[in-house]
Protein backbone atom coordinates (compact mmCIF):
# COMPACT_ATOMS: atom_id res chain seq x y z
CA UNK A 1 0.00 0.00 0.00
CA UNK A 2 1.49 3.45 -1.29
CA UNK A 3 2.21 5.44 1.82
CA UNK A 4 0.32 8.79 1.90
CA UNK A 5 2.42 11.99 1.45
CA UNK A 6 1.60 12.67 5.58
CA UNK A 7 3.19 10.10 6.20
CA UNK A 8 5.82 10.03 4.41
CA UNK A 9 8.75 11.41 6.87
CA UNK A 10 7.37 9.40 9.75
CA UNK A 11 8.14 6.28 7.74
CA UNK A 12 11.51 7.00 6.63
CA UNK A 13 12.36 7.97 10.43
CA UNK A 14 11.23 4.54 11.77
CA UNK A 15 14.98 3.26 9.70
CA UNK A 16 18.11 3.84 11.97
CA UNK A 17 20.49 6.49 10.37
CA UNK A 18 17.56 9.01 9.28
CA UNK A 19 17.12 12.73 11.19
CA UNK A 20 13.64 13.82 11.63
CA UNK A 21 12.68 17.52 10.88
CA UNK A 22 9.10 18.81 11.94
CA UNK A 23 7.70 22.23 12.07
CA UNK A 24 6.81 23.28 15.23
CA UNK A 25 5.46 26.98 15.08
CA UNK A 26 4.67 29.16 12.06
CA UNK A 27 4.83 33.08 11.74
CA UNK A 28 2.79 34.76 8.71
CA UNK A 29 2.50 32.75 5.68
CA UNK A 30 3.60 29.07 4.66
CA UNK A 31 2.88 26.74 2.37
CA UNK A 32 2.61 23.78 4.70
CA UNK A 33 0.41 23.13 7.50
CA UNK A 34 2.31 22.97 11.26
CA UNK A 35 4.09 19.63 11.81
CA UNK A 36 4.72 19.03 8.38
CA UNK A 37 7.69 17.03 8.34
CA UNK A 38 10.94 16.05 6.45
CA UNK A 39 13.12 13.11 7.06
CA UNK A 40 17.10 13.49 6.15
CA UNK A 41 18.53 9.64 5.61
CA UNK A 42 22.32 8.88 5.78
CA UNK A 43 22.75 10.28 2.11
CA UNK A 44 22.22 14.29 2.94
CA UNK A 45 18.71 12.78 0.55
CA UNK A 46 15.45 13.77 2.06
CA UNK A 47 11.79 12.29 2.25
CA UNK A 48 9.18 14.66 2.52
CA UNK A 49 8.72 17.92 1.50
CA UNK A 50 8.57 21.42 2.69
CA UNK A 51 8.08 23.29 0.21
CA UNK A 52 11.22 25.27 0.05
CA UNK A 53 14.08 23.37 -1.76
CA UNK A 54 16.99 25.81 -0.26
CA UNK A 55 15.41 25.36 3.10
CA UNK A 56 15.41 21.27 2.49
CA UNK A 57 18.76 21.49 1.73
CA UNK A 58 19.96 23.41 4.96
CA UNK A 59 18.02 21.38 6.90
CA UNK A 60 20.02 18.28 5.63
CA UNK A 61 22.84 20.33 6.62
CA UNK A 62 21.86 21.22 9.89
CA UNK A 63 20.89 17.08 10.55
CA UNK A 64 24.39 16.04 9.45
CA UNK A 65 25.96 18.16 11.91
CA UNK A 66 24.33 15.98 14.36
CA UNK A 67 24.18 16.78 17.84
CA UNK A 68 21.15 17.48 20.26
CA UNK A 69 17.41 17.90 19.38
CA UNK A 70 17.23 21.82 18.75
CA UNK A 71 14.98 24.63 17.45
CA UNK A 72 16.28 26.85 14.31
CA UNK A 73 13.97 29.94 13.09
CA UNK A 74 13.98 30.08 9.84
CA UNK A 75 12.94 33.02 7.73
CA UNK A 76 11.53 36.33 9.42
CA UNK A 77 12.92 36.89 13.08
CA UNK A 78 16.09 34.38 12.14
CA UNK A 79 19.53 35.15 13.17
CA UNK A 80 20.57 33.72 9.61
CA UNK A 81 20.06 36.71 7.67
CA UNK A 82 21.26 35.74 4.48
CA UNK A 83 18.03 33.01 4.42
CA UNK A 84 14.72 34.77 3.71
CA UNK A 85 11.48 32.25 2.75
CA UNK A 86 9.31 33.59 -0.05
CA UNK A 87 6.50 33.89 1.43
CA UNK A 88 8.20 36.46 4.19
CA UNK A 89 6.86 34.47 6.87
CA UNK A 90 8.75 32.56 9.46
CA UNK A 91 9.44 29.00 11.13
CA UNK A 92 10.28 27.81 13.98
CA UNK A 93 11.55 24.43 12.97
CA UNK A 94 12.85 21.25 15.28
CA UNK A 95 15.78 19.32 14.51
CA UNK A 96 16.61 16.04 15.41
CA UNK A 97 19.51 14.20 14.73
CA UNK A 98 18.77 11.08 15.75
CA UNK A 99 14.70 11.00 16.34
CA UNK A 100 13.08 7.70 18.27
CA UNK A 101 13.48 5.35 15.09
CA UNK A 102 11.49 2.64 17.50
CA UNK A 103 8.72 5.56 18.37
CA UNK A 104 8.32 6.47 14.91
CA UNK A 105 7.93 2.80 13.40
CA UNK A 106 5.53 1.92 16.36
CA UNK A 107 2.93 5.33 15.10
CA UNK A 108 3.36 3.99 11.62
CA UNK A 109 2.21 0.35 12.75
CA UNK A 110 -0.47 2.37 14.07
CA UNK A 111 -1.62 4.33 10.99
CA UNK A 112 -1.16 0.77 8.75
CA UNK A 113 -4.13 -0.48 11.12
CA UNK A 114 -6.06 2.80 10.51
CA UNK A 115 -6.02 3.70 14.44
CA UNK A 116 -4.79 7.64 15.26
CA UNK A 117 -0.85 8.12 16.33
CA UNK A 118 1.39 10.74 17.77
CA UNK A 119 4.98 10.59 18.69
CA UNK A 120 6.20 12.83 21.31
CA UNK A 121 8.95 15.49 20.50
CA UNK A 122 11.64 16.25 22.23
CA UNK A 123 11.02 18.53 24.86
CA UNK A 124 10.96 22.44 23.51
CA UNK A 125 7.77 24.40 24.40
CA UNK A 126 6.45 24.68 20.71
CA UNK A 127 4.90 21.98 19.97
CA UNK A 128 4.76 18.58 21.94
CA UNK A 129 2.90 16.17 19.98
CA UNK A 130 2.64 15.57 16.26
CA UNK A 131 -0.24 14.02 16.10
CA UNK A 132 -1.39 11.81 12.81
CA UNK A 133 -4.52 10.38 11.27
CA UNK A 134 -5.11 7.50 9.18
CA UNK A 135 -4.95 7.68 5.20
CA UNK A 136 -7.87 8.46 3.81
CA UNK A 137 -10.10 5.87 2.18
CA UNK A 138 -12.03 5.65 -0.69
CA UNK A 139 -14.99 3.45 -0.82
CA UNK A 140 -16.71 3.06 -4.16
CA UNK A 141 -20.05 0.98 -4.58
CA UNK A 142 -21.52 1.66 -8.49
CA UNK A 143 -21.02 0.61 -11.77
CA UNK A 144 -19.70 1.86 -15.57
CA UNK A 145 -17.09 4.43 -16.44
CA UNK A 146 -17.91 6.60 -13.53
CA UNK A 147 -16.87 4.17 -10.75
CA UNK A 148 -13.28 3.25 -13.24
CA UNK A 149 -12.86 7.30 -13.68
CA UNK A 150 -13.34 7.78 -9.84
CA UNK A 151 -10.97 4.62 -8.78
CA UNK A 152 -8.28 5.60 -10.88
CA UNK A 153 -8.38 9.19 -10.42
CA UNK A 154 -8.40 8.39 -6.43
CA UNK A 155 -5.01 5.99 -7.01
CA UNK A 156 -3.60 8.83 -8.88
CA UNK A 157 -4.26 11.54 -6.01
CA UNK A 158 -2.88 8.86 -3.47
CA UNK A 159 -5.93 7.82 -1.80
CA UNK A 160 -6.72 3.96 -0.50
CA UNK A 161 -9.18 3.08 -2.85
CA UNK A 162 -11.58 0.08 -2.52
CA UNK A 163 -14.07 -0.09 -5.59
CA UNK A 164 -16.69 -2.74 -6.18
CA UNK A 165 -18.42 -3.05 -8.70
CA UNK A 166 -22.14 -4.32 -9.10
CA UNK A 167 -20.89 -6.59 -12.21
CA UNK A 168 -17.96 -7.92 -10.67
CA UNK A 169 -20.46 -9.80 -8.16
CA UNK A 170 -18.69 -8.45 -4.80
CA UNK A 171 -22.90 -6.89 -4.33
CA UNK A 172 -26.21 -8.30 -4.04
CA UNK A 173 -29.42 -6.00 -4.26
CA UNK A 174 -31.29 -5.39 -0.87
CA UNK A 175 -27.99 -6.86 0.78
CA UNK A 176 -25.70 -4.97 3.02
CA UNK A 177 -22.16 -5.22 1.93
CA UNK A 178 -21.17 -6.62 5.35
CA UNK A 179 -17.24 -7.79 4.18
CA UNK A 180 -16.84 -3.70 4.07
CA UNK A 181 -15.64 -2.24 6.61
CA UNK A 182 -16.07 2.00 7.10
CA UNK A 183 -14.32 3.81 9.47
CA UNK A 184 -14.03 7.83 10.54
CA UNK A 185 -11.50 7.68 7.78
CA UNK A 186 -13.56 6.25 5.31
CA UNK A 187 -15.55 8.42 2.20
CA UNK A 188 -18.42 6.05 0.86
CA UNK A 189 -19.36 6.91 -2.84
CA UNK A 190 -22.49 5.42 -4.46
CA UNK A 191 -22.46 5.81 -8.10
CA UNK A 192 -25.19 3.81 -9.68
CA UNK A 193 -27.28 4.88 -12.62
CA UNK A 194 -30.27 1.84 -11.43
CA UNK A 195 -30.66 3.37 -7.90
CA UNK A 196 -32.44 0.81 -6.90
CA UNK A 197 -29.25 -1.14 -5.83
CA UNK A 198 -28.53 2.02 -3.72
CA UNK A 199 -31.44 1.95 -0.93
CA UNK A 200 -29.65 -0.91 0.92
CA UNK A 201 -26.08 0.18 0.68
CA UNK A 202 -27.13 3.83 1.65
CA UNK A 203 -28.76 2.02 4.95
CA UNK A 204 -25.71 0.50 5.83
CA UNK A 205 -23.87 3.38 5.10
CA UNK A 206 -25.78 5.71 7.45
CA UNK A 207 -24.84 3.64 9.90
CA UNK A 208 -21.57 3.36 9.98
CA UNK A 209 -18.54 5.93 10.91
CA UNK A 210 -18.04 6.94 7.32
CA UNK A 211 -16.86 10.75 7.45
CA UNK A 212 -18.89 11.05 3.98
CA UNK A 213 -21.29 9.68 1.90
CA UNK A 214 -22.38 10.77 -1.81
CA UNK A 215 -24.16 9.47 -4.05
CA UNK A 216 -24.65 10.72 -8.03
CA UNK A 217 -27.82 11.26 -9.64
CA UNK A 218 -30.00 13.93 -11.13
CA UNK A 219 -33.11 15.89 -8.86
CA UNK A 220 -35.27 13.15 -9.60
CA UNK A 221 -33.34 10.19 -8.41
CA UNK A 222 -32.69 12.53 -4.84
CA UNK A 223 -36.41 13.28 -4.20
CA UNK A 224 -37.09 9.35 -4.64
CA UNK A 225 -34.13 8.44 -2.69
CA UNK A 226 -34.79 10.87 0.44
CA UNK A 227 -38.57 9.31 0.14
CA UNK A 228 -37.02 5.85 0.37
CA UNK A 229 -34.70 6.53 2.91
CA UNK A 230 -37.62 8.26 5.22
CA UNK A 231 -40.07 4.97 4.59
CA UNK A 232 -37.15 3.63 6.74
CA UNK A 233 -37.48 5.50 9.34
CA UNK A 234 -34.41 8.21 8.64
CA UNK A 235 -34.95 12.08 9.44
CA UNK A 236 -34.80 14.75 6.88
CA UNK A 237 -31.42 15.70 9.18
CA UNK A 238 -30.18 12.32 8.54
CA UNK A 239 -31.01 12.28 4.96
CA UNK A 240 -28.91 15.27 4.36
CA UNK A 241 -25.44 14.13 5.58
CA UNK A 242 -25.75 12.31 1.83
CA UNK A 243 -24.10 14.52 -0.92
CA UNK A 244 -25.41 14.50 -3.47
CA UNK A 245 -25.47 16.40 -6.03
CA UNK A 246 -21.52 14.58 -5.83
CA UNK A 247 -18.76 17.41 -6.57
CA UNK A 248 -17.78 20.54 -6.18
CA UNK A 249 -18.78 21.54 -10.41
CA UNK A 250 -22.61 21.22 -10.82
CA UNK A 251 -23.83 19.15 -13.51
CA UNK A 252 -20.79 17.24 -14.55
CA UNK A 253 -21.29 14.96 -17.45
CA UNK A 254 -17.95 13.50 -18.33
CA UNK A 255 -16.60 10.25 -15.61
CA UNK A 256 -13.40 11.98 -15.63
CA UNK A 257 -15.06 15.30 -15.01
CA UNK A 258 -17.45 14.09 -12.12
CA UNK A 259 -14.13 12.41 -10.45
CA UNK A 260 -12.36 15.17 -9.97
CA UNK A 261 -14.98 16.86 -8.90
CA UNK A 262 -16.20 14.39 -6.21
CA UNK A 263 -12.63 13.73 -4.98
CA UNK A 264 -11.61 17.59 -4.59
CA UNK A 265 -14.72 17.96 -2.02
CA UNK A 266 -14.03 14.46 -0.04
CA UNK A 267 -10.53 15.81 -0.22
CA UNK A 268 -10.97 19.13 1.16
CA UNK A 269 -13.60 17.32 3.84
CA UNK A 270 -10.69 15.32 5.27
CA UNK A 271 -7.80 17.76 5.09
CA UNK A 272 -10.41 19.92 7.36
CA UNK A 273 -10.27 16.37 10.19
CA UNK A 274 -6.45 16.45 10.29
CA UNK A 275 -5.52 17.21 13.52
CA UNK A 276 -2.88 20.44 12.87
CA UNK A 277 -5.30 21.88 10.43
CA UNK A 278 -6.38 24.92 12.27
CA UNK A 279 -3.30 25.20 14.69
CA UNK A 280 -0.40 27.73 13.53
Amino acid sequence: MAIPEDHEALAAAAVAGTGLCTIVNIEGSFSRRLGAQLAVHADGSVTGSLADGCLERELAAEVARGGEPRVIRYGAGSPKIDFRLPCGGGLDILIDPAPDHAACAEALARLEMRQEASLTLPVQPLLAERRYIPALRLVLLGEGPELEAMARLGAAAGMVVDSYSREGGSLSLGQHPEQIALDRWSALVLLFHDHEWEEALLDWGLRSFAFFIGAQGGKPARMARSERLAALGYAEQQIARIASPLGLIGHSREPSALALSALAGVAGIYELRHPHHSQR
